[in-house]
């Protein structure tokens, strides 16, 4: 009789311990929950022109990228050797834990990924709560560095899921106070009033900047890069995995570069609806919206687990934040249609929940 293995002792405990990051897909009529952009910014004739880009699906993708790189270095002002592309920002996250080991430093409420990620690879992630006004808490973030000398820190400016940026000087005083990197996560840059801190690279050798094309239109790529000194890049691409970014992926991700009037004419719409969002999400008695510099707001609710409810059954989908962030949910800036039918489906929850109360 065959002996049989007992699989679960085999896993490495960090992992056994760990729960998996969850994204679900939820039948809805319109779905905010996800900081996705609501435009394709490209015409879809314009993909279509591209044979040569379908009569290579037999041949691997360039494993360099060296066309994209190109584009986006200069893109950025600077040179394709400081730039490691990933499948998304969580490749990189993982390229950087695995090359620099921990401890992994991080404050919270954040990405979730950077604990996830150092716990999945068995490294310590220390976790530092923000202040009252969702900015780095320095006294914390500093005592915090001196003890445990963090390898690696991350920072999401603008944040996810707070929506704001980080006071600058305060990052600056992390970035000279530590001895490891620092990684200043831009995923939400674009969307932000703010400069980010691409300029202070030549300045400051152990700041890495995380930068995305899934948020300002081209999620389904997942497409992230990295910019860092090259010293850094080049030990990074020793753990990066052969062919990482596939052939379309790199190809629109270039096609997105050459057409980015377009792109910036996405965002600038996003960043419009935010505002007018916030006024009408400011005027719903018992609805409190936090400042957003990304394409999100988050605001609190008495009762959020309700409120997803009731939106839920009105085909609405947004992010309940409850277990994070008390009483707080997040919804994703769609098409102006979107939002005014979210809009009026939150006063109906709101109203609804009310009279139920009494």
């Amino acid at each position: 009789m065959m002996k049989k293995t007992d699989i679960i002792k085999l896993i490495r405990p960090n992992v056994r311990s760990l729960k998996a990051y969850e994204a679900k897909e939820i039948k809805c009529r319109i779905k905010l929950d996800a900081n996705e952009s609501p435009f394709s910014p490209l015409p879809a004739d314009l993909v279509a022109r591209d044979k040569k880009l379908f009569a290579a699906l037999n041949r691997y993708p360039d494993p360099e990228g060296k066309a994209l790189k190109k584009a986006l270095a200069g893109e950025n002002g600077v040179t394709s050797k400081s730039i490691l592309l990933g499948n998304g920002s969580d490749e990189i996250i993982y390229y950087l834990i695995t090359t620099l080991g921990g401890p992994v430093l991080f404050p919270t409420p954040t990405f979730v990924m950077y604990g996830i990620i150092a716990r999945a690879l068995g490294e310590k992630a220390i976790s530092v709560p923000l202040d009252s006004g969702y900015d780095l808490d320095m006294d914390k973030m500093l005592k915090a560095i001196k003890k445990e000398k963090p390898r690696l820190i991350f920072l999401a400016s603008p944040n996810n899921p707070t929506g704001n940026c980080y006071s600058a000087e305060r990052i600056l005083k992390i970035i000279e106070a530590s001895k490891g990197i620092v990684v200043v996560d831009e995923a939400y840059q674009p969307f932000a009033s703010r400069q980010g801190f691409l300029p202070l690279l030549k300045d400051y050798p152990n700041l890495v900047i995380l930068r995305t094309m899934s948020k300002i239109g081209f999620a389904s790529l997942r497409v992230g890069y990295m910019i860092a000194d090259e010293s850094l890049t080049a030990e990074v691409e020793k753990v990066r995995l052969p062919y990482n970014l596939n052939t379309l992926s790199q190809a629109m991700a270039l096609m997105g570069i050459k057409q980015m009037k377009l792109v910036d004419a996405t965002v600038r719409k996003i960043t419009s609806e935010r505002e007018r969002l916030m006024k009408a999400l400011s005027s719903i008695q018992g609805v409190t919206p936090c400042p957003s510099e990304a394409n999100f707001i988050l605001f609190r609710v008495s009762d959020p687990d309700m409120v997803f409810d009731k939106l839920l059954k009105q085909g609405i989908l947004i992010k309940n934040m409850n277990g994070i962030i008390r009483n707080a949910m997040r919804i994703t800036v769609g098409t102006r249609a979107e939002n005014d039918l979210f809009i009026k489906a939150l006063n109906k929850a709101v109203m609804e929940i009310n009279r139920e109360a009494k």
